[in-house]
């Protein structure tokens, strides 16, 4: 139906050109004298260039958009230059150019100022450039540029959007930290090894796929040959350091935090030597089993790139459903901004069964605790779950306050 009105309208206003032409023609030839030739002959350069607009086509204006990366982190900045080309030189008097994106992107400030009147005249190429200053995460789309000319009496108007998609994968905002894997359980508290996970390279286990970050030594040549593939040794741990994250995707204004905090985790954890899962319930259940390498890290971020707050059941009932974690001797971190009683409730079942049991709440820059977290961190404790508050943009203390609790 939008279609048929612009169609109508587009028309309708060319009727009325050729009308008005025929008009002013008429009155000159009726009345005569230098006064009506010279209205005719003043409207006729307008006319006529309105109505070589109005056959003039839109369609054989192709859009590039120019930029220097696909792959930001969140709040960096982005900058494209949009050049414009065409085969026939139409003189356009003006011409104004809008950056069309997708729905993460719509209500973006900067991208509504993507918006500039350009002067082709006679040029088979023109450009525009503009900015974003802080992409914010996901995966954007850019749909393609909106281009609208008219004459200069706006008697013609012409508007298309010029198709060219582009995708831009912003990942989570992280901060530099030093994570500290947790040793031993003793009934006092939990000490932290700050030695980096090794392996006991004198006793192969197994074999496995190459992955980055192996050593050379470590390559198993029969192996290899007989797959066609890298295959390396894969050894015994002399400590298990592995570490399993469950994050909160339930709805919450500090949701960006929580998958800031997810990713600094993620990277301190696998620079440490020790591999990680990660368990999410967005709007689907998620979960990367443990591993370690630049193969797990860059899926584990391309994950939270995408990920929406958008949890269909609060966080306690998703650790309640993930029975198979009692089953593991790895260390569980749960990662939220909503601090529950229920919580504290199943996290202290699992935390029964191999005693290694985080909780880390989130909260924003100088946020302040609320008496009833303030009661639950307390009952946290008492159940021999270690409960840290992280404030945003001081993600480096959190393994320093495990080691204190």
């Amino acid at each position: 139906m939008k279609n048929f009105f612009q169609k109508f309208k587009e028309i309708w206003k060319l009727i009325v050109l050729l009308f008005l032409i025929v008009i002013t023609f008429s009155y000159a030839m009726f009345q005569g004298g230098f006064v009506s030739w010279f209205l005719f002959y003043s409207f006729l350069p307008f006319g006529l260039y309105a109505l070589g607009l109005a056959l003039y086509s839109l369609k054989e204006i192709r859009a590039e958009r120019v930029y220097t990366k696909h792959e930001y982190n969140a709040g960096e900045k982005f900058k494209a230059s949009v050049v414009l080309e065409r085969n026939f030189p139409f003189p356009l008097f003006y011409a104004i150019a809008e950056e069309q994106a997708g729905e993460s992107l719509a209500g973006n400030q900067d991208l509504r100022k993507a918006k500039t009147m350009l002067f082709p005249g006679f040029n088979r190429v023109f450009s525009f450039d503009y900015s974003i200053e802080n992409l914010p995460r996901g995966e954007h789309i850019l749909t393609g540029i909106k281009l609208k000319t008219g004459d200069p009496l706006g008697l013609i108007e012409k508007e298309k959007t010029l198709p060219y998609e582009s995708r831009i994968l912003v990942y989570p905002a992280y901060q530099e930290m030093v994570y500290r894997p947790i040793a031993h359980h003793f009934d006092q508290g939990m000490t932290a090894s700050k030695e980096r996970v090794q392996r006991d390279t004198s006793m192969a286990i197994g074999v496995r796929e190459y992955q980055p970050g192996d050593r050379f030594s470590w390559i198993n040549w029969k192996a290899t040959a007989r797959r066609n593939d890298i295959m390396t040794k894969e050894f015994e741990q002399r400590q298990s350091h592995d570490v399993s994250i469950l994050m909160d995707c339930a709805p919450e204004q500090r949701f960006e935090v929580v998958v800031s905090f997810t990713a600094s985790v993620i990277r301190a954890i696998l620079r440490k030597g020790a591999q990680v899962g990660l368990l999410t319930s967005s709007a689907e259940r998620t979960a990367f089993p443990i591993r370690g390498g630049e193969i797990q890290q860059q899926q584990l971020l391309y994950h939270l790139a995408k990920i929406t707050d958008d949890g269909p059941v609060p966080f306690d009932r998703v650790l309640e459903a993930e029975t198979f974690l009692a089953q593991q001797n790895n260390s569980i971190m749960l990662i939220t901004a909503q601090l529950t009683k229920e919580l504290i409730e199943k996290a202290a079942f699992y935390n029964q069964r191999n005693g290694s049991v985080s909780i880390f709440l989130i909260k924003n820059a100088q946020e302040s605790p609320t008496k009833a977290e303030i009661n639950l961190r307390s009952s946290a404790y008492a159940r021999g779950i270690r409960l840290v508050m992280v404030h945003d943009g001081q993600f480096s203390e959190a393994f320093s306050e495990v080691n204190r609790g």
